[in-house]
């Protein structure tokens, strides 16, 4: 693996902050803090500032465990001898593989916009090997959105991008400034970002990417600019839609609706994880663009299993309900867009959209079971 190098053998990931790499290097290696120091071009106060902050934030789990990780995969033990106690970690962390730059950048792209939904938290229990994240909903009760590996979440509390909000078995993180700064800088490398105009779910930044399959035919600025992929780093269209009440006071949209709705987007992320993704939405969709072919090529099997998954239920929707669905709950466009790319009139987006999602949650009762499937 390529990364980080301090004085061989210990070799790290390129995503490992500075400070840790130093810790390391000082409580595995036993290198002293001034000849990091010397090596860092930085004065020895500076680097025992950055040991002291790091063993300090050990009492989160997460980064602990990270720690330990990094530390007993990386740490140098003779050959043709065996390790003592001494030559192995302090405990044995729960994860047994540390994530490399491409696949943390990758699963941050996919976490950390979730856990900047309101009311979202990533959990963890000890000795788990996945994390959850959990968002609270209208009514009261909350709902799994997104699941990802302990390893990546470890990574991601190491870099500061999430912070404990609690203490005990299960740990609740939620998103801290730098791992909003870091999204934001990870959402403009991928393709820019953008300030939608006034509207209902309409106060978006937006993105695109070479995958999305989404262009229009013309190349005048205006195209340009509406083609940009709408994206709440607070709440999606569906969020927003299931706090509004009807005329009987209840929530528009139910939790069941936008679960449904939040599996269809989770497998849309999934989908676009593949080492080259081919898959080509452009047939579902009915205004400004030109149908396309699909494909796999190149794609993992997860990944392909995810395309498969919205194939099908786009499918089931037919022409008008599957374009809403991809555009609102997959590419995250606001309502206001939406009605004027299709040509309908104001407010009508909404009675569509949920239409198109009791249909979607009928299309995974009778394909998964009842109760619909489990995210992740």
């Amino acid at each position: 693996m390529s990364g980080k190098s301090i004085h061989q053998p210990l070799i790290l990931p390129d995503w490992v902050p500075e400070g840790a790499i130093h810790y390391l290097a000082h409580t595995e290696l036993g290198q002293p803090m001034r000849e990091l120091a010397r090596s860092a071009g930085c004065h020895a106060s500076t680097i025992m500032r950055q040991i002291r902050r790091i063993e300090t934030r050990r009492d989160d789990p997460l980064v602990d465990a990270a720690l330990q990780c990094l530390g007993a995969e990386r740490r140098p033990i003779s050959a043709g001898k065996n390790p003592s106690k001494k030559d192995l970690p302090m405990a044995q962390p729960a994860l047994t593989s540390v994530p490399d730059e491409a696949t943390l950048k990758q699963e941050a792209m996919r976490i950390l916009p979730r856990l900047c939904e309101t009311g979202a938290v990533l959990a963890i229990a000890a000795e788990m090997e996945k994390a959850v994240v959990v968002r609270d909903t209208a009514s009261g009760g909350s709902t799994r959105t997104a699941v990802v590996d302990a390893a990546v979440a470890q990574a991601m509390a190491l870099k500061d991008w999430i912070a404990p909000a609690n203490s005990g078995r299960i740990i609740r993180d939620h998103i801290t400034t730098a791992g909003r700064s870091a999204l934001g800088e990870m959402i403009g490398a991928n393709g820019g970002m953008r300030r939608g105009t006034g509207g209902f779910a309409e106060a978006q930044t937006g993105f695109e990417g070479p995958d999305m399959g989404w262009q229009d035919d013309t190349d005048d600025a205006e195209s340009n600019r509406r083609q940009k992929m709408r994206f709440s780093l607070a709440d999606s269209p569906l969020i927003a839609l299931s706090r509004r009440k009807d005329k009987s006071g209840k929530p528009f949209l139910s939790d069941a609706l936008v679960h449904a709705g939040e599996h269809l987007r989770e497998d849309f992320e999934l989908a676009q994880m593949g080492t080259r993704v081919t898959q080509n939405w452009q047939g579902f969709l009915t205004a400004g663009t030109q149908g396309g072919s699909c494909g796999t090529g190149g794609v993992s099997d997860s990944a392909g299993a995810a395309q498969a998954r919205v194939t099908s239920a786009l499918r089931h929707l037919g022409p008008g309900l599957s374009d809403v669905a991809l555009r609102c709950c997959c590419y995250l466009e606001g309502l206001e867009t939406t009605e004027k790319r299709l040509g309908w009139s104001a407010r009508s987006g909404k009675i569509v959209l949920r239409i198109a999602l009791m249909r979607l949650k009928r299309h995974y009762d009778e394909t998964i079971g009842p109760g619909g499937p489990m995210i992740g």
